[in-house]
């Protein structure tokens, strides 16, 4: 029943629906991926699957449509991250909430294409948000690099146990911090293996993987997504396309 409630209480926000919405479809197309290229014999399965995984995407790109806003909020209130101590930090993350904040407009304009509402060519929008996308994963795990380096310094730091009145639960804060950071760092990692493919042709390795592949990237940067969730009890924070 507690899983149930938890399961019920996460549909009911806007970021924990488009967080399962995200991890279902791209289980579909794994297991719709490997079924039409592994098992000629249950193919119409699979293909409905990669249907299935296809609509819930553009499920997802229509509601991202009413994301501007908020984004611009978070945006603002960041700043120039006055607040963050680190220069490094504070500068990848203006850079990232930037490519965040260009990500949304160019997305809506090639979604805006490909429903004939705009007479704009669509595949450069596409192009140009997965670009952005690419950008902010990049900014990302330069940032979640960074912190996970900074973090075990303090953590070898000879001196903590000394000048920490409570060593123990320190030591134990910034040790779920860099696994916090790590497992971002995969999901980053992950989601930009797939933003690459999303690219023009000619680009790194564009265009070449199979549909399975694509599937199981996004399925382990969803699952990385979802268990960080439910282990900080927050199903509100901004989700990857």
């Amino acid at each position: 029943m507690a899983a149930l409630s938890g399961l019920a209480s996460a549909l009911e926000s806007y970021r924990g629906r488009d967080r399962l919405i995200r991890t279902l479809g791209y289980c579909c197309q794994l297991v719709g991926g490997v079924l039409v290229e592994q098992c000629p014999a249950r193919s119409e399965v699979g293909t409905r699957l990669l249907t299935l995984s296809s609509q819930l995407s553009h499920c997802r790109t229509v509601l991202r449509l009413f994301d501007d806003m908020a984004m611009f909020i978070y945006t603002k209130q960041y700043g120039l991250g006055a607040e963050e101590e680190d220069l490094f930090v504070r500068c990848v993350s203006i850079l990232g909430n930037l490519a965040d904040q260009l990500y949304y407009p160019c997305e809506h304009i090639a979604w805006a294409a490909d429903a004939k509402i705009l007479r704009v060519d669509s595949a450069r929008w596409w192009t140009l948000s997965t670009a952005f996308w690419g950008l902010s994963l990049l900014l990302g795990i330069a940032r979640s690099l960074w912190m996970v380096l900074k973090l075990r310094q303090r953590l070898r730091d000879p001196t903590m146990a000394f000048t920490s009145r409570l060593p123990q639960s320190k030591r134990r804060a910034l040790e779920a911090q860099v696994q916090s950071e790590v497992l971002t760092l995969l999901s980053n990692l992950a989601d930009l293996a797939n933003a690459v493919h999303w690219l023009p042709p000619g680009v790194l390795w564009a265009g070449r993987f199979p549909l399975w592949l694509v599937g199981l990237l996004g399925t382990v940067s969803s699952l990385l997504s979802v268990y960080q969730a439910v282990r900080a009890g927050d199903w509100t924070e901004t989700t990857a396309p």
